[in-house]
This record gives structure tokens, C-alpha cells and sequence, in this order.
């Protein structure tokens, strides 16, 4: 591997952000907590850049497989370190959280790939199977995880009991894992991309691959650490602006799925769509499907509550958000309609985050 490889921002900013961490630089200043924040971003951009390279020297569908994993690692990290951190204040940060990742990742990069591959290629073609196959998927876990705690008895609050919080994460586990056989072993056809035909760049070699294998461990590692750090700066400032709590579940979804959104446009962009909505939906269905089944070990360990059960505002807007992707996604083809539609309904659920 060159040095002028070594250089490269990925493995740069990640080691200056432990240094940041390690020397002690965080406390109130606003200017080191913004430096902070800065370097929390790239770490989180380095990850998934690793993550890239990776999965492109495997291929699909283990390329966007593996992008997913890394998000959901990257999540999972933000939410236990701020849990363990926040103590019984954070009972419903999972939840936000996980709820404001499934609403970003339906509504707001779903939404924009409709939008700008409409706008360029006015329609674009995907193996509806696949969609049936992750929207079934995510709808049985959204149920089960953020609905269902409403209506259970055996608790009073919009939680579960030990046993249903056990039941309910093998659950997850088990529909995520079997969407995973589907989709690399048993069908994987119908989630690789039919119109394939750009040139693509060589694959990384075996050194390259192993080093950003290495450094995509060291920036998750980064990213939970820097998070704790900074989670009392970013709980202040939601407070000083007078926004509910909710709010730093859709911080944290944001930052995590910023880079990840960015790799769907791109496809969209290139007329892969397939590529989009695989990374989408696989995105949403690994972010509720495995954080769940952490989150909640976190919670029987520590003996910390975890309420999971979302208000009916959140519900409806769920309903809402899932109803209008299935219809999106019914005719194996994509409008600027859909893009936009979706795009508002991004725009009301944040509105009602600050404003409920």
C-alpha cells in the first residue's frame, strides 16, 4: 500500500479523532465541542468509506449487506454508550432512535432516490420480489417491536416484560437472518441490479481490503467512544433550543444514515436502482431487526427500562410512511410522484418532532 494511500482522509481523520479523545480535549467550549462533532462526523463518513471498499471487493449483494451491518454497528454503539451513560433517562432513546432511522431511511433517502432518478431517467425498473421480500420483512419487526408493547398486559407502561422483550428480540433476529439467507443464498437474483453495464473501477487488492477492514473496526471503535464523550453537549443543546428528547434519537439516525443515504443516491444517480433500494430497506430492516435484540440485552444486564412503545402520532405517521412506500413499490417501476410524496412525509414527521 503507497503512502499517498495511507494519507487518504479515511485513515487520517479517525486517528486524529482518538487523539482528540484520548488527550482529554472535550469538555464545555464550544468551539472543541464543535471540533468534536466535526470529528465524530468524519470518523462515521471513514467507516462507511472502509465499508465501501470492502464491499467492493465482494461484490453484491454482500456489498450493500455489509454497508448495513456497519450502519447498524455504528447505531447500536451511539445508543448503548448514551444508555449506559444516561442511565434511566434514556429509557425511550432506543426507541426514538430506532423509529427516527426506519422514518429517514422510508421517507428521506428512499424519497430522494425516487426523486433524483425520476428526474433524470423520468422511470426506473427494480425486481419488485425484493421489495415485497424487505417490506414484509421490516412490517412483521415494526409491528412487533414498536407496536405490539402498546398492547401487551403484563406490563402497564408501552414496554415489555423480560420474557416478551426476549421472546420479541429472537423474534427480530430470526426474520433478519432469514431475509439475509434469502437475499445471498436462496434468491439472490432478484436483488442484484439488471441494467449493470457502467464500467466500474478494478477492485481493491487484498492489502487494501485488509487495511479498511481494519480501520472500519478502529472508526466504529471511534465513533462509540467520541459519542459518549459528546453526549451531554448534544442533550444540552436540544435542551437549550427547547426541543423534546425525541430529538436526539433523529440526531443520531441522521448522522449515522447520512453517509449510507449518500452511496443510494449515488446509484440512483448511475440508474441502479435495485442498488438503492437494497441498500434502503436493508438498511431499515438490519437498524430495527438488530438493535433491538442489543439494546435489549443492554437492558436486562444493566436492569434499565426500555420503553418501546410509540405514541399514536408515531404510529400514524409510521402507518403512513410504510403504506406509501408498499404503493410505491408496487409496480416494479419509480416516478418523481412517489419521491416527492415520500420527501413530505419526511418533512412532517421532523415538523411534529420539534413541534408535536
Amino acid at each position: 500500500m503507497s503512502l499517498k494511500t495511507l494519507l487518504h482522509w479515511s485513515f487520517i481523520f479517525p486517528l486524529l479523532s482518538l487523539a482528540y479523545y484520548f488527550f482529554g480535549i472535550v469538555d464545555d467550549n464550544a468551539w472543541l465541542a464543535t471540533l468534536g462533532s466535526l470529528l465524530l462526523i468524519s470518523s462515521v463518513l471513514a467507516a462507511v468509506h472502509h465499508a465501501e471498499v470492502v464491499a467492493h471487493k465482494v461484490g453484491e449483494p454482500f456489498g450493500t449487506i455489509i454497508l448495513a451491518i456497519a450502519i447498524t454497528v455504528l447505531e447500536v454503539g451511539l445508543i448503548v454508550s448514551l444508555m449506559v451513560a444516561g442511565g434511566k433517562e434514556t429509557s425511550t432513546l432506543a426507541r426514538d432512535t430506532v423509529f427516527a432511522a426506519v422514518m429517514l431511511i422510508l421517507n428521506g433517502i428512499l424519497g430522494a432516490c425516487l426523486l433524483v432518478g425520476g428526474l433524470k431517467f423520468k422511470e426506473q425498473f427494480f425486481a419488485r420480489t425484493s421489495g415485497n421480500m424487505a417490506l414484509i420483512s421490516l412490517v412483521a419487526i415494526v409491528v412487533m417491536t414498536l407496536i405490539l408493547p402498546n398492547y401487551t398486559t403484563t406490563e402497564l407502561s408501552a414496554t415489555f416484560s423480560q420474557a416478551q422483550l426476549i421472546f420479541f428480540s429472537v423474534a427480530s433476529l430470526v426474520i433478519y437472518s432469514t431475509f439475509l439467507m434469502v437475499q445471498t443464498v436462496r434468491h439472490r437474483n432478484y436483488f442484484l441490479p439488471e441494467n449493470d453495464d457502467e464500467p466500474h473501477a478494478e477492485p481493491p487488492t487484498n492489502t487494501e481490503s485488509t487495511m479498511s477492514l481494519v480501520f472500519l473496526l478502529i472508526c466504529l471503535g471511534v465513533v462509540v467512544v467520541m459519542a459518549k464523550a459528546l453526549s451531554p453537549t448534544i442533550e444540552s443543546v436540544v435542551h437549550n433550543l427547547g426541543a423534546p428528547q425525541a430529538l436526539v434519537g433523529v440526531i443520531i439516525a441522521a448522522v449515522v444514515l447520512l453517509p449510507e443515504g449518500m452511496a443510494a443516491i449515488k446509484a440512483a444517480r448511475r440508474n441502479q436502482f435495485q442498488t438503492s433500494l437494497n441498500l434502503a430497506l436493508g438498511s431499515a430492516i438490519a437498524s430495527i431487526g438488530l438493535t433491538i435484540p442489543c439494546v435489549a440485552v443492554v437492558s436486562i444486564i444493566y436492569e434499565m427500562p426500555l420503553l418501546l412503545g410509540l405514541d399514536i402520532k408515531s404510529m400514524v405517521l409510521l402507518a403512513l410512511s410504510l403504506y406509501t412506500v408498499m404503493l410505491s413499490l408496487s409496480r416494479g417501476k419509480t416516478n418523481i410522484l412517489y419521491g416527492v410524496v415520500l420527501l413530505v412525509n419526511l418533512l412532517a414527521y421532523i415538523f411534529t418532532v420539534i413541534v408535536p
